[in-house]
């Protein structure tokens, strides 16, 4: 519930969600504060992934 609050999750709104919907929320808000050192670009995505 601790977590909830800090999201600012309301009863109402918890109603709605499962506990993985509050765990990726509060995934997402830890990953707004990091830093990474470089962006993918297009190439970098097919180079891994593959062409299409």
């Amino acid at each position: 519930m601790l977590r909830c609050a800090e999201l600012g999750l309301s009863d109402e709104a918890l109603g709605n969600m499962n506990v993985g919907m509050v765990y990726d929320m509060l995934t997402e808000k830890m990953n707004d504060r990091e830093t990474y050192p470089f962006k993918a670009t297009q190439e970098d995505i097919e180079a891994f992934f593959g062409k299409g």
